[in-house]
């Protein structure tokens, strides 16, 4: 069973950067993708960022040039740096996992993701 476990969420201004973490136990194959995403109240939960199993990346196009994604495969960790902060990119960050996905885009849709964290909630002040 694969579990994971964000960290790094927090309170910060706009212009402020946050770093995200997930630690990733329990996985028994390489992923198809790793990958970052959000959810607002009321909101869908959309794709911010993803990794491949080759280590190309994906971004939504708001987050194109603030936010890099990476992984750690010694210590199975996947990691969102975000500068530049936002209000609008307030929201509780999930990271997640999928087994099988093509790559690129298709790293972005929550529909192949097969495990999920429980979130950290990241807020925006202007």
């Amino acid at each position: 069973q694969v579990q994971l476990a964000e960290s790094g969420g927090g309170a910060v201004q706009t212009g402020e950067s946050l770093r995200l973490s997930c630690e990733v136990t329990g996985s028994a194959a390489s992923p198809a993708c790793m990958g970052w995403f959000r959810q607002a109240p009321g909101m869908e939960r959309t794709g911010v960022a993803s990794i491949d199993a080759d280590g190309s990346t994906t971004y939504a196009d708001s987050v194109k040039g603030r936010f890099t994604i990476s992984k750690d495969n010694a210590k199975n960790t996947l990691y969102l740096q975000m500068n530049s902060l936002k209000p609008e990119d307030a929201a509780m960050y999930y990271c997640g996992v999928a087994s099988s996905c093509s790559g690129g885009y298709c790293c972005l849709l929550k529909s192949w993701y097969n495990y999920w964290g429980q979130g950290t909630q990241v807020t925006v002040s202007s």
